[in-house]
């Protein structure tokens, strides 16, 4: 029987880890629009304003006058409109727009500060440690979630931000343990794991949907608790910091993952971060700008996308988790698509590696711009919203290719390091975009106003992609402290047969020493 790899098994609890992290930030986005009453009211009011009540002959107008000279409470006004029309009222929070983004937007306000010392506490104490803890405390917070929004929303606002703050140490992490598990032609193919983010988005929109159409919107924050829980358990039974502390994996493809990381991952001696060679290196501002980009058209469409099609296209909670969902699944089938495609590119020698960064950019950063503008232009139609929301998301599947690979490729050495400073700035349109799209939006929910939120997301991206195609570099960076000398790469292809002789000879002498004792 076939032994699965160790590097296989790290895919599969990296891209759950990753699903369980989007699953988090995302929870809200979906439950809000159920949380919320005034969406109930205003199709009252729509109903009402164009006929006369049969129920006591009582206009549209008067009622409004009625309100005006509060004669009717805001609330129970909002009663009295919908139990003329026979809409049932629920109740729930009455956060106006601005409040809406102020809480959508909270998980973001301190993402960005955990996003240097994620890299930095993953390099002393390991992956395994932070990103495992940081998941999973993140989700044990769910389960105060409930309790918070009826409490007052600004106490739901803390805790949001508190849950940010946990979890974003978890990516710049993970990048620590990539560079130590990952040969570097198959980065592109790793890296997608990240994008478990995007099928937990798929996945879970629905599954809220759902699980909010049976029973009510608390159950969401009960379940991710749950799923986190078992999920970490998991982790920290098959997850190792490095491939010599895995007690499980092969002798063989221990030796294939050290060889090819000997090149890039030569120890200097000196354990000092060169933190001004990398605040002044271009390479890695080009992947900051390309991530800031990149995450604000993400984040905007992810955070705002159960909303929109909510209250332009006036689908149900169920229809909603579907449509918001399905983008996030398309972005995953087509990062494993070009991830393959740019592994085979790099192995067979097509390409660059700098050249094929930026055709990755090109694709999750100008042609998403692309499908932006034009959702800008003919959102207004159902099924062209559903078309080019798909594609735009679709489309940022090629950052597993792009910016999160080369931030590797210059500097596997301090790779956790560089993207949590890309995270701590590329984070910031995570609250800034909610923000933005709550004052664009505030009492005006028309298409009109949406089209400015696409407008300045597709300004973004398009812009972003430009500046990485024209200055980036993706070659491995000389502070990175390893050594590249013709000298070096002599001496290792020299020593390269005898090591592999060596190997062969210890796994031979492996398979007798098993063959004599089972005989």
């Amino acid at each position: 029987m076939m032994k699965v790899q160790a590097r296989t098994v790290l895919w599969y609890l990296v891209f759950m880890g990753f699903a369980v992290n989007y699953m988090i930030r995302i929870n809200l986005n979906i439950t809000i629009v159920e949380m919320i009453t005034t969406k109930r009211a205003a199709t009252a009011v729509l109903k009402i304003t164009s006929a006369t009540s049969e129920n006591n002959g009582t206009t549209a107008t008067e009622l409004l006058s009625h309100y005006s000279t509060k004669q009717y409470s805001k609330f129970s006004f909002e009663k009295h409109l919908l139990n003329l029309v026979n809409i049932p009222y629920e109740d729930g929070f009455h956060w106006d727009e601005y409040e809406q983004g102020l809480v959508l937007g909270a998980f973001f306000w301190a993402h960005w500060v955990t996003q240097i010392p994620g890299g930095i506490l993953a390099k002393k104490f390991g992956t395994k440690l932070v990103f495992g803890l940081a998941n999973v405390i993140g989700c044990w917070l769910c389960f105060l979630i409930p309790i918070a929004a009826y409490l007052d929303y600004r106490i739901l606002i803390w805790l949001r931000l508190a849950q940010g703050l946990i979890t974003g140490l978890a990516w710049p992490a993970m990048h620590v343990l990539t560079a130590k598990w990952i040969p570097p032609n198959e980065r592109s193919k790793f890296v997608t794991a990240y994008l478990g983010s995007s099928v937990g988005i798929a996945l879970f929109y629905p599954l809220f949907g759902y699980v909010m159409h049976w029973t009510s919107w608390e159950w969401v924050y009960y379940i991710c608790g749950t799923l986190g829980t078992f999920w970490w358990l998991g982790w920290i039974f098959f997850v190792f910091d490095s491939p010599a502390q895995h007690p499980r994996i092969s002798e063989k493809e221990l030796h294939h993952i050290e060889k090819s990381l000997v090149a890039s991952q030569q120890a200097t001696g000196s354990s000092l971060t060169p933190w001004k060679s990398i605040f002044m290196s271009r390479p890695v501002w080009m992947n900051v700008i390309a991530q800031w980009g990149g995450i604000w058209g993400l984040f905007t469409l992810m955070t705002q996308a159960p909303t929109y099609f909510r209250v332009i296209h006036n689908w149900n909670i169920t229809a909603t988790g579907i449509l918001s969902g399905l983008p996030h699944l398309m972005r995953m089938l087509f990062a494993l698509v070009f991830s393959m495609f740019a592994d085979y590119v790099l192995k067979a020698e097509k390409m660059s590696r700098t050249n094929l960064r930026k055709l990755a950019t090109a694709v999750c950063c100008i042609a998403k711009g692309l499908m932006v503008l034009a959702l800008a232009y003919f959102g207004h139609n159902a099924t062209a919203a559903i078309v080019l929301l798909t594609l735009a998301t679709m489309f940022h599947g090629a950052v597993s290719s792009g910016p999160l690979a080369s931030i590797v490729d210059i500097a596997p050495n301090y790779a956790g390091i560089v993207l949590g400073i890309s995270g701590t700035i590329g984070v910031l349109p995570g609250f800034i975009s909610p923000y933005v799209v709550g004052i664009l939006t505030l009492g005006n929910q028309t298409f009109e106003a949406w089209k400015n939120v696409f407008l300045l997301s597709s300004v973004m991206l398009i812009g972003s992609g430009l500046l990485y195609i024209c200055f980036t570099d993706s070659t491995l960076q000389s502070w990175n402290g390893h050594s590249t000398s013709s000298d070096d790469k002599a001496l290792e292809k020299l020593t390269e047969h005898k090591e592999d002789d060596f190997i062969n000879i210890k796994i031979n002498l492996s398979e007798t020493v098993e063959q004599l004792t089972r005989g």
